[in-house]
C-alpha cells in the first residue's frame, strides 16, 4: 500500500475508533507491521496531528490537522447526531458505514467543549419496531443514479403481475415502511415510483442519460408537489 494510502487510513481508524486504541488494532486496521506503525504516528505528528498516548498506553487523536475546525451550536450538535442515527438505522451496510465515519470526521473538527456535547448528546434515536432491511440492490441503485446509467428491472406490482421495464433512476425516497425508487419509465414514457421490496430483477447498463438527472428529478418533484395540492 502507497505510505500516503496507509496514513490516511490510520487518521481514519485513529477517528473512528473508540479511543484511546491501541498500537495492535491501529497495525491490524492499517495492515503493517507495530514497528512501521510507530513511524507513521511519528510522521502524523510531525505533519501536525496531536495524538496523545504511547506504546502500551494507546492513542487518541486530540487535534487533526487534515480537518478545518468547525463550529456549531449545541443545538446544531444534536441535529448532526440524531440526523446520522437514523441514516445508520435505514441504510444498508454500506450507508451506515458512511454515517458513522461521517459523524467521526465531523466530531474531530469541533472544539474540545463541542466534542463532548456531540459524544454525550442528549437526544437519541431507537426503534423497538425493526424497520425492514435495505434491499441488496440499494448500492447498486445508488451507482446509477450518480452516474446517471439506466437499469433494466423485473417489477412486480400490486397485483403480482410481472414486468420488465428499463428506467432511468433520479432519486431513492426513504418512507416509514419502505424505500421508493422515483424514476423515468421508458416504456411508459412517464415519471413511475417503484418500490424497491418489489424490484425482483436488476442490471445496470451502458445506457447514459447525462445530464438529464437533475432536471427530470425537479420536474417530478413539482408534479409530485402539485398533485398533492390538488
Amino acid at each position: 500500500m502507497p505510505r500516503p494510502d496507509r496514513l490516511f487510513r490510520l487518521l481514519t481508524a485513529l477517528r473512528t475508533l473508540p479511543q484511546p486504541v491501541t498500537a495492535a488494532r491501529l497495525a491490524e486496521e492499517t495492515e503493517v507491521s507495530p514497528r512501521t506503525l510507530y513511524r507513521d504516528i511519528e510522521t502524523l505528528r510531525a505533519g501536525g496531528a496531536l495524538i496523545d498516548g504511547e506504546a502500551g498506553v494507546g492513542y487518541t487523536l486530540t487535534e487533526d490537522p487534515a480537518l478545518p475546525p468547525q463550529m456549531f451550536t449545541r443545538l446544531e450538535v444534536e441535529a448532526l447526531v440524531l440526523g446520522l442515527a437514523e441514516v445508520r438505522l435505514a441504510g444498508d451496510p454500506a450507508l451506515a458505514k458512511a454515517a458513522e465515519a461521517a459523524q467521526a470526521k465531523i466530531i474531530a473538527t469541533l472544539p474540545e467543549r463541542v466534542q463532548r456535547q456531540a459524544i454525550h448528546a442528549v437526544q437519541q434515536t431507537y426503534r423497538f419496531e425493526k424497520r425492514p432491511a435495505a434491499p441488496p440492490n440499494l448500492a447498486l441503485i445508488r451507482e446509477a443514479c450518480w452516474d446517471e446509467r439506466a437499469l433494466d428491472i423485473t417489477y412486480r406490482d400490486r397485483t403480482g403481475t410481472q414486468t420488465q421495464r428499463r428506467i432511468w433512476p433520479l432519486s431513492v425516497v426513504f418512507l416509514d415502511r419502505t424505500l421508493m425508487l422515483l424514476a423515468w419509465c421508458t416504456l411508459r414514457q412517464g415519471f413511475r415510483r417503484f418500490s424497491l421490496g418489489s424490484i425482483t430483477a436488476l442490471t445496470l447498463t451502458d445506457d447514459y442519460f447525462r445530464p438529464r438527472r437533475v432536471p427530470l428529478l425537479r420536474e417530478f418533484l413539482l408534479e409530485l408537489k402539485s398533485s398533492n395540492r390538488g
